[in-house]
């Protein structure tokens, strides 16, 4: 792509107006008179800052805030891209040439004059075939992805770090709900890693800082933008069978382009408080990250059993809105509703949910006394993780309550969770 400059035209000569001497010795006065104020400035500076009180040097365009933020992202990008990676996966694919076959050969017993082109396999070769972006989670080389980026079969990963370094990569987990993945990759020093943050400490319109893989190809790039939603609910795909819904994400600005997926969102801290997930290709600026707790619960899962693994209750649902109240006729406007689909019953055979005796038209209003709604819906209070990568609050055997609406009466049933499946 060029690039044109508007520049004079050459040989062009510029007519400087007279005016213009006029205000040149308008600007020296007014630098004389700003010098004199100026010291007189800094000597107030000095004695305010031995007297320990701070002084701002912010104009009233906020300049020195806009300069402070430019700052802060220039050394969260220091600070975490050497642990941010890129994933490439390769593949043996076979290799084909246009040949010319002679169709009456066999017929006639040697050649004719007759020829057809058509494709033979010359063997294979190892090609690039996709790639990702992760992040280091600690300093024995365990990755963070999205689990999309390794759900190729027959496929091998290699791990780049930022200075060009590469290592053979296993994949260690994946996990069954989320878009996440797990990556082991070995040396003999340690590597660099990320610090893990608080995605429940978010707030909207806090500035984020995304780091990744762009299109595959430009590694380690970086985009700056905000949190523009909370708890989101997006169904994505990976352009290919891969279709799921994911829970709870985290809505950002930030560009996030194809192969920043697995790439770390960083607060201005130098914390990862999500991961790169998905974005919206109709729409500008419009990305998805999952928070950064499922990184954590999964971690905790894999140090203390190897497994990730969630409850599972078993049934179909849709939220209760007030329209909802309105057309089924509902005791609340807020819960669930257990319904069926066009292919799903409402309660799965020999679930949790139906040895706790739910039924298709219940709504589930509470769990553990806990009020399911929108913003706190009934998976997030069961995927619900302790800080500090203690164990998730609700696991597989772990018995629940819950308060129910059926024919406009409450009930209380008791559920004993499953494991949910793959």
């Amino acid at each position: 792509m060029e690039f044109q400059s508007p520049d004079y035209p050459q040989n062009a000569t510029i007519q400087r107006p007279l005016w213009g001497v006029v205000f040149v010795s308008a600007v020296v006065g007014f630098l004389a008179g700003g010098a004199a104020g100026g010291y007189a400035y800094w000597q107030v500076t000095q004695q305010l800052e031995e007297a320990g009180i701070a002084v701002s040097s912010t104009d009233s365009n906020g300049s020195a805030v806009q300069v402070d933020q430019e700052l802060k992202v220039i050394d969260v990008v220091k600070e975490v891209s050497p642990a941010v990676v890129s994933v490439i996966l390769t593949q043996d694919v076979p290799v084909y040439e246009r040949v010319l076959r002679d169709p009456f050969e066999d017929l006639f017993g040697g050649p004719s004059p007759f020829s057809i082109p058509e494709l033979q396999q010359r063997g294979t070769e190892r090609r690039e075939i996709g790639g990702g972006s992760g992040f280091l989670v600690s300093a024995d080389g365990m990755v963070a992805t999205n689990r999309h980026v390794v759900s190729q079969d027959n496929v091998e990963y290699t791990v780049f770090l930022r200075d060009g370094t590469s290592y053979d990569a296993t994949v260690l987990a994946t996990d069954p709900l989320q878009d996440l993945a797990f990556l082991k990759i070995e040396r003999a020093e340690p590597f660099p890693f990320v610090k893990l943050g608080d995605s429940d400490a978010l707030e909207i319109g806090q500035s984020v800082v995304a780091i990744g893989n762009a299109l595959g190809e430009f590694q380690n790039t970086v985009s700056v933008g905000v949190i523009s939603g909370l708890g989101r609910t997006i169904t994505a795909s990976d352009g290919g069978s891969l279709v799921e819904t994911i829970e709870d994400v985290i809505q950002t600005d930030a560009a996030i382009n194809k192969g920043n997926s697995g790439g770390p969102l960083l607060n201005l801290s130098g914390e990862v408080v999500g991961v790169n997930t998905a974005t919206v290709l109709q729409a500008q600026s419009i990305g998805f990250a999952i928070p950064i707790e499922g990184v954590q619960r999964d971690l905790y899962q894999m140090a203390n059993g190897g497994e990730i693994e969630y409850p599972f209750l078993g049934v179909r649902y849709v939220p209760v809105t007030k329209q909802l109240q309105e057309e089924e006729s509902l005791p609340v406007d807020y819960g669930v509703f257990v319904t069926s689909g066009s292919s799903q019953p409402a309660v799965t055979p020999d679930s949790a949910a139906q040895k706790a005796g739910l039924k298709e038209g219940d709504v589930i209003v509470e769990i553990d006394g806990q009020r399911v709604m929108q913003e706190n819906s009934l998976g997030k209070i069961l995927r619900q993780y302790a800080k500090d990568r203690q164990p998730p609050i609700y696991r597989p055997g772990d018995t629940i309550a819950l308060k129910v609406f059926r024919d406009g009466a409450e009930i209380t049933l008791s559920a004993t969770l499953g494991e949910r499946p793959e």
